[in-house]
Parts: C-alpha cells; sequence; structure tokens
C-alpha cells in the first residue's frame, strides 16, 4: 500500500519493546466502563412522560444498541485496517485528509474527554452524599479524578488490573440490583408484550427524539479503538472486544429499564430524573435510595478510569505527529504518557472548579457527532477508492449497517441544530480553530528546512504535511545509502 495514501506499513504508536499488554478482556472491560455512566439510570423518567409502553421503552434502548452495534462493524473495520491508538483522529487521517484526523483529534484532546470526565466525577460527589452524608461532593468529585490518574501514572499494567476489577465489580453490582429487583420487588401492572396501541407509540416523534437521548448512554462503544496499538493482535481482538462490550451493554440496558418498571409505578417515575433511587426505595425500602446512590457511585470510578486512560492516547499520538505536540508523546518508565494524562487531569480539575463541564458537554455535541458520522463514511469512501487494501476484518452486514448509523447520527446532528443551534454553532468554532491550528503547524513544518526524520514514532500523514520526501522504511533508507555510495564510486572513476 502506498504510504502516502494509506500510512506507513509499520504501524506506531505501540508500546515499545513488545509491550502490547492489553487483553481482549480488559480492551471489553474498557468498552463496558466507558458506556455505562449515569445516562441509563436517569433517561427513563422523561421516556415514559410521553411513551407509557413498557415494550415499547424497551424496544427504544434494543433499537439503541442495535444502532451502535452498525457503528462497531465499522469502526472494527478500521481499527483492524490501521491499527494505530487514538481513534478518529487515526481514522480520519488514513481516510480523508491529515486536517480532517487533527480537527477531530483536537476536539478528543482537549475537551472531548475532560468534560465527560468532569461530569462522572461530579456525579460521583453527588450520589456519593448517598453514602458519606455531609461530605462536600466537589472534593469527593476532585479526590476520584486525581485518584484514577494517579493509578494511569504507574502504567499500563497496573490500569489494566484496577480496570478489569473496577468493571467486574460494577457489572456484579448492576447484576445483583438487577435480581434483586425481579426476586423481591413487588410487580407493578406493567405489561412487556406488544399491544396495539405500541405501533402509535414507535412511531411517534417522542420515540425518535428519545432514540436521541437512548444513543447519548450509548456512546462509548468505540473505546478500544483508541488503544488499538496497546492491545494483542488488534486486527482479531479490536472487534471482540467492541462487539463484546457493546452486547453486554445493550443486555444490562434493556434488564435495568425493565426492573424499573417492574418495581415502581409509572405515574412515580413520569417525569423524574433519578429513577434509579426511585426504583430502588421500592425494592429495598427506606435505605433502597442510599444502596443504589453506593452502586451508581462505585460504577462511575470504572467510567472515570476508562476515560482517563483512554483519552490521553489521542494527544500522546497527535504528539508523535506533530513536533510542536511531541511533549505529550513522551511516555515514563512504565509505558504511560504521563504528560498527556497530566494535561487532560489538568483541564478536567479546571471544569470541576469552574463547574463549566456542563456548558462545555453543551457545545461538544454535534462535533462528536461529526467526527463519528464521517468516520462510519470513511468506511464506505475506503471500499470505493482503495479497495485493494488489506482488510483483517471486514464490517458485517456492509453496506447496510454503516448507512443505518449514518441516518440515526445525520438525525441526531438535524436534532442538535434545530433544537441547540447556538451550542451546535459554537461547536462548529471549535472545529474550525483545530483547522486553523492544523494550517498554523503545516505551515510551519513546510517553512521548516527538509531533512530525514529519525523519529521512530513518525506516521506517513505526517510526512504529507511537512512536504519531505523522507521515508522512514529502514530498507528504503539503506537503499539510499547504497545508491550514494554507487554515485560516489562513479565519481571517483
Amino acid at each position: 500500500m502506498a504510504a502516502s495514501e494509506t500510512g506507513s506499513a509499520a504501524w506506531p504508536g505501540r508500546l515499545p519493546s513488545g509491550g502490547s499488554t492489553v487483553s481482549v478482556i480488559v480492551a471489553t472491560a474498557i468498552v463496558v466502563a466507558d458506556m455505562i455512566g449515569v445516562g441509563v439510570f436517569t433517561s427513563l423518567g422523561f421516556q415514559v412522560k410521553d411513551i407509557p409502553s413498557g415494550f415499547s421503552i424497551l424496544l427504544l434502548w434494543t433499537v439503541g444498541g442495535v444502532v451502535a452495534l452498525c457503528g462497531v462493524f465499522s469502526y472494527s473495520e478500521l481499527g483492524a485496517m490501521f491499527p494505530r491508538s487514538s481513534g478518529e483522529y487515526n481514522f480520519l487521517s488514513r481516510a480523508f485528509h491529515p486536517a480532517f484526523g487533527f480537527l477531530a483529534g483536537w476536539v478528543s484532546a482537549t475537551v472531548g474527554f475532560a468534560a465527560p470526565v468532569a461530569l462522572a466525577a461530579m456525579a460521583f460527589g453527588e450520589y456519593g452524599k448517598s453514602v458519606l452524608p455531609g461530605a462536600p461532593p466537589l472534593a469527593l468529585a476532585i479526590g476520584v479524578v486525581w485518584l484514577v490518574s494517579s493509578v494511569q501514572l504507574a502504567g499500563v499494567r497496573h490500569s489494566s488490573t484496577f480496570q478489569l476489577v473496577a468493571t467486574i465489580l460494577k457489572v456484579v453490582l448492576i447484576v445483583g440490583f438487577l435480581i434483586a429487583g425481579f426476586v423481591i420487588g413487588t410487580p407493578q401492572p406493567i405489561s412487556f408484550a406488544p399491544d396495539v396501541t405500541d405501533f402509535a407509540h414507535i412511531a411517534s416523534a417522542p420515540f425518535a427524539i428519545g432514540l436521541v437521548f437512548v444513543m447519548y448512554s450509548f456512546s462509548g462503544w468505540n473505546a478500544a479503538t483508541y488503544i488499538i496499538g496497546e492491545m494483542h493482535t488488534p486486527e482479531q481482538n479490536l472487534p471482540r472486544a467492541l462487539l463484546a462490550g457493546t452486547l453486554i451493554v445493550i443486555v444490562l440496558y434493556v434488564a435495568l429499564n425493565a426492573v424499573f418498571l417492574y418495581t415502581a409505578p409509572i405515574d412515580k417515575l413520569s417525569g423524574q430524573l433519578d429513577v434509579a433511587r426511585i426504583a430502588g426505595s421500592y425494592i429495598f425500602g427506606d435505605i433502597g435510595g442510599r444502596i443504589v446512590g453506593a452502586m451508581i457511585c462505585i460504577g462511575l470510578v470504572s467510567s472515570i478510569s476508562a476515560m482517563m486512560w483512554i483519552g490521553p492516547r489521542v494527544m500522546m499520538t497527535m504528539g508523535e505527529d506533530i513536533p510542536a505536540l511531541g511533549v505529550f508523546a513522551r511516555k515514563s518508565t512504565n509505558g504511560a504518557p504521563a504528560y498527556a494524562i497530566l494535561f487532560q487531569l489538568a483541564v478536567a480539575s479546571l471544569m470541576l472548579f469552574t463547574r463549566s463541564f456542563e456548558a462545555v458537554l453543551d457545545f461538544i455535541q454535534f462535533a462528536l457527532l461529526f467526527c463519528s458520522f464521517f468516520t462510519v463514511l470513511g468506511v464506505i469512501k475506503l471500499r470505493i477508492t482503495r479497495p485493494d487494501l488489506p482488510r483483517p476484518y471486514r464490517a458485517w452486514g456492509y453496506p447496510v449497517t454503516p448507512v443505518v448509523f449514518l441516518l440515526v447520527t445525520a438525525f441526531m446532528m438535524f436534532y442538535l441544530l434545530v433544537e441547540r443551534p447556538l451550542q451546535s454553532f459554537l461547536s462548529i468554532l471549535i472545529m474550525i480553530s483545530g483547522l486553523f491550528i492544523f494550517a498554523v503547524s503545516a505551515g510551519r513544518l513546510i517553512g521548516a528546512p527538509r531533512r530525514h526524520h529519525r523519529a521512530p514514532n513518525r506516521d506517513a500523514s505526517v510526512h504529507e504535511i511537512c512536504g519531505c520526501r523522507c521515508n522512514p522504511d529502514p530498507c528504503s533508507v539503506a537503499g539510499s545509502r547504497r545508491a550514494r555510495t554507487r554515485r560516489r564510486h562513479r565519481h571517483r572513476r
């Protein structure tokens, strides 16, 4: 394959000395942890307000899971083709242009992960009050972010162990809650079987709008693509991790909504934010709120850990490609991108102290959807323009599954433009600012003296930007040396 079109054959971004230490189980745990946040515990109240049907609600969450799976199939194909950490930054650079990749990386590296980390940490602090009455939520939020960051700084092996244990604990607690709900909860007069009135609910505007917020709860299904370079045999294990993690979450989400409806009256849930606590009080009595609060608190630790792991890998990979960001590519002796982790920690902490994370999340939603849309579109583009490229994994159900994902994502972007035009405009501005920074960086590179890059982690996209004719392939370098030697001999003759 041509390096100028698809990247170098030697994939950078992995740990040195064969240090690809992330197993498929840990990668699956990252997907599960990143997906299950607070959305599933707070969305149902607003859905049953307009869709008072057990079957329609469960179908809504199932449809959301199917759409997420459509995205999984496309991302798996790209990840197997281009196994390098950083997610959309890598995929868009390869499928379209390095500028497009930088745009996605700019959004993710600056606020795309720091804002969700701050939101999850603040939720941890609020729910933590039910476990530790009187504890200041901000102090709890700051404490959990710094604690998790210290684990990430200890290296990939410690991060893997911590992530796996925290995620297993989260899943065990949720399964325990489900069992308790169905065994000791008082059944409510609700049916999960389809009814003649369900078609009207499914074809209604509230169902379509509800799908938008369900998809937000499913965000994170692509989490493992940000650490591809640290995975064992990513061409095989990435699709497995994404698929297994998403399927686990679909089952848990549908079961959680079923137990909420099974144990609590719909009129008590309708319009309420904290449906998990309401259901918990009907299952466990007066202490139900504290039990549910503890469960969500413990679960959020794994979510914060996953985002503090995968987010800095975007900045790390950008640092490998862009000299101005080179400091973020530096790794500690344990293999952790220390400066990138500290940068995201600083941004998340600043958002917590200024309480700006909710506003930031509002205006980056459009940009995140935009990048996901074009990443999946890149699968179709490469199938058409580069059918010769090796594809260790091919998207299941192509072209139907990518088209389904594109249609739903396009609807979500349209909804944001109509309902939140100001936030969407700000989101577009932050993307434009990323392009401006890219143009400035590219201009400096082009104006710099051309010389061979000796860094092992240089990617082909950088050579396109700088305009130099260097080739990181050692065989090509050796060939160039032999050619120079022959020219010198001819000159002597």
